[in-house]
């Protein structure tokens, strides 16, 4: 599946970030907790040298607790790199960042010498309301739909550290196809760049093999079947999208993609550091 929307502010910001990178003394991915990997810039890790970074993994009341804790503890295992999971809901985790990364900049933090942070993301992941946490202001837009901020902007949080924000981008050309499916199925690209039957297909597969026990407590159902087609015709059946002859495969992949984002489906993550789940659908196509 080929994610089709890598908008031309996107294109700009790529070019920024290389250039923003070699003034600045620290960088802070925010990531989607329930897919630390494919919502990782990978030119990242590629350009930053020996610079901290900090890896904020948002959206954790979501994503799998005990997988949260796996990536957290890979993170701050890599050299020079600190990792935090966080949640709107408990605003402190947020705020303890400045002093973490403070702890990695031993030599910069005052008024003299700033501490000067980039942050970057991909769409809808959530920094942008980190941001106006960190300030304790609005001072980046906020919204449910992907890219919503649009242009590079400086954030003073105090005298001692300041924010360079970019905006939330995408990179084209990604080789593994389940980056594509995992970055679609948590709401990273707007809905009309791929079709939410495929999407659909891809997320249930995965619920068979990773979380069967989330499907069985949310739709009511003890046999499921090993395919996700199958699957979905049981949830189908759940949600009045049957057919006389069959069923609504595009209403029912939209609503079971929106009842999973919206983490109607339990905690689910869909990547673990030590571990990989193939699409078993992809291989029949």
């Amino acid at each position: 599946m080929a994610i089709n929307w890598y908008p031309g502010h996107m294109v700009k910001a790529r070019r920024n970030v290389k250039e923003i990178l070699h003034r600045v003394d620290a960088i802070i991915e925010v990531l989607d907790a329930r897919l630390p990997q494919s919502s990782t810039n990978p030119m990242i890790e590629k350009l930053r040298g020996e610079k901290p970074y900090f890896k904020v993994m948002s959206k954790s009341d979501l994503a799998d607790p005990v997988t949260t804790k796996a990536w957290q503890d890979f993170f701050r295992a890599q050299r020079n790199m600190d990792a935090l999971a966080i949640t709107t809901h408990k605003k402190e985790l947020a705020l303890s960042i400045p002093d973490r990364i403070r702890k990695l900049i031993p030599n910069r933090g005052t008024t003299a010498k700033p501490i000067r942070c980039m942050i970057l993301g991909i769409p809808n992941v959530g920094k942008s309301t980190l941001i106006n946490t960190l300030a304790g202001r609005k001072v980046a837009n906020v919204g449910d739909e992907p890219a919503v901020t649009k242009a590079q902007q400086k954030v003073t949080l105090s005298d001692e550290m300041y924010l360079v924000d970019t905006p939330g981008m995408l990179w084209p050309g990604l080789k593994d196809v389940m980056y594509n499916y995992r970055l679609a199925a948590s709401g990273a690209i707007k809905d009309t760049a791929f079709d939410y039957d495929d999407v659909a297909m891809f997320a249930m597969d995965y619920m068979l093999q990773r979380y069967p026990n989330l499907l069985h407590e949310r739709f009511g159902e003890d046999d499921w079947p090993d395919n996700s087609y199958d699957a979905l015709e049981i949830v189908a059946s759940k949600r009045g999208c049957k057919r006389r002859n069959g069923f609504d495969l595009t209403r029912t992949g939209d609503i079971f993609i929106k009842e999973l984002r919206a983490g109607k489906l339990g905690r689910i993550s869909f990547e673990q550091p030590d571990k990989e789940f193939e699409y078993r659908d992809l291989q029949i196509f």
